[in-house]
Parts: structure tokens; C-alpha cells; sequence
């Protein structure tokens, strides 16, 4: 049926567009509908880590003990030969806890190192005959001396005098010792090597009831010896 005349056509709405559905999976280049997202695993997931290796027990370095008494020479590795004064009760955060008391007469300096604490700190009694003759043996041995920077070197020889360990120390004594006719050390060689024989001649000398003066002619003796 024709509309009347001078009457206005009705205006045709558009239709709604589609919503968008937001379960829709997301488009990804060279994806293809409906295959699932994957994530690649790790290089290391699902490899499982071995045991840890327990480390190694330390070694004895003379007469091991906590009976510690006044007068008694002892080694502390960072500082060398030093003298228990006694044992004493600190009141620490409310705690009593009992320090070992030792002085290093040279430095003029005091430590107080608690006594459950003094094996693992390194405190300990000077070293027995077996150990420091064995000391004195590796006097006599030839140098072995690395082919590497002497600041790797020069590290390496500091560890081993701060071990505190005599057999240790006789090693760095003995590759840094220069005889007649041998190059002269360097300053900061000179410098290493002294501190090494101080600290072994320190506790030769506690040892033999000498001073320090004899106990480095006998140190030099076994060097002659090499």
C-alpha cells in the first residue's frame, strides 16, 4: 500500500554490529585456529641437581683442644704466636659468654675470642713435633714457584701464611727464600717472605724455649740444606 502523498518515508536504523566475544581466542602470527598456547620449557627445568659434596674435614694442625690456660702459647692464623692470659665471663646481650683472653706482645694488641668459638676461629695450641718437623722438612725441598702473575702469586702466598698452618707457611718461606748468586726479591716479595719467616720462626722460638733470633738460624740452616 502507497503512503499518502506528502508523507515521509520511515528511516530504515542500521542493525547493532556484532560485539565482540571475549572468550574468542587471540589471533598470533602462524598460529592456527583452535592450537593451544605453549610455553618452552627451560633448559634447565626438570633437571634435577646432583648431592652437594660435603666439604672436606680440616686438617689437624697440632694439638687440637679447648683447655686453654693461662700462659699457654697459642696460634691465632690472622695474627701469629700470642699468650693466653686467662679466661673471663662477658656479659654480651644479657648472655654470659666465656672469652678466651690473648695477647700478642709484638703487636700490643689484645683478642678475646669466645671459647665455644675458638676451634672454628682457628685458635689453637702450637703444633706438635710431627707437624712442625714436617715443616721444617719443606724447608729443604726445591722452590715451586708458579708461572703466573705475581699478584695471583702474591694472593695466593698470603692465604697460606694466614691458614696459620706451618707446613703451609714453610712453603711460601721457602719459595720466596733467595740464595747467594740467586736474583734479589722485589719489595712487595722481600715483604711476603719476611712476614712468612716471622711467622714461623715465632713459633719455632715457643717451641724450643728460644727467641726469635735463634729460631730464624735454625730456619735458615734447612733452608742451606735445599
Amino acid at each position: 500500500m502507497k503512503p499518502p502523498a506528502g508523507a515521509k518515508s520511515p528511516i530504515k536504523q542500521p542493525e547493532p554490529a556484532a560485539a565482540e566475544s571475549r572468550t574468542s581466542p587471540r589471533s598470533f602470527p602462524g598460529r592456527r585456529p583452535g592450537m593451544a598456547e605453549t610455553q618452552s620449557p627451560s633448559p634447565t627445568e626438570g633437571v634435577a641437581a646432583g648431592p652437594a659434596r660435603p666439604a672436606p674435614p680440616p686438617k689437624p694442625l697440632g694439638n687440637p683442644g679447648t683447655d686453654f690456660k693461662a700462659g699457654d702459647h697459642v696460634v691465632y692464623p690472622t695474627h701469629g704466636v700470642g699468650q693466653v692470659q686467662g679466661i673471663e665471663a662477658m656479659s654480651v646481650a644479657g648472655t654470659e659468654l666465656k672469652v678466651i683472653i690473648v695477647t700478642f706482645e709484638e703487636n700490643r694488641m689484645t683478642l678475646r675470642v669466645p671459647l665455644n668459638k675458638a676451634a672454628s676461629s682457628g685458635l689453637r695450641k702450637l703444633a706438635n713435633t710431627s707437624m712442625m718437623g714436617e715443616a721444617l722438612e719443606t724447608l729443604k725441598g726445591r722452590a715451586r714457584i708458579k708461572r703466573t702473575m705475581w699478584s695471583r702469586r702474591a694472593q695466593e702466598y698470603e692465604q697460606k701464611i694466614n691458614s696459620g698452618d706451618p707446613v703451609q707457611i714453610a712453603e711460601v718461606v721457602r719459595d720466596l727464600h733467595r740464595n747467594a748468586g740467586q736474583p734479589d726479591q722485589s719489595f712487595s716479595e722481600r715483604q711476603i717472605y719476611e712476614l712468612a719467616m716471622d711467622r714461623l720462626a715465632a713459633e719455632v722460638a715457643a717451641i724450643d724455649g728460644t727467641d726469635k733470633n735463634a729460631a730464624m738460624n735454625k730456619l735458615l740452616e734447612h733452608l742451606k740444606q735445599g
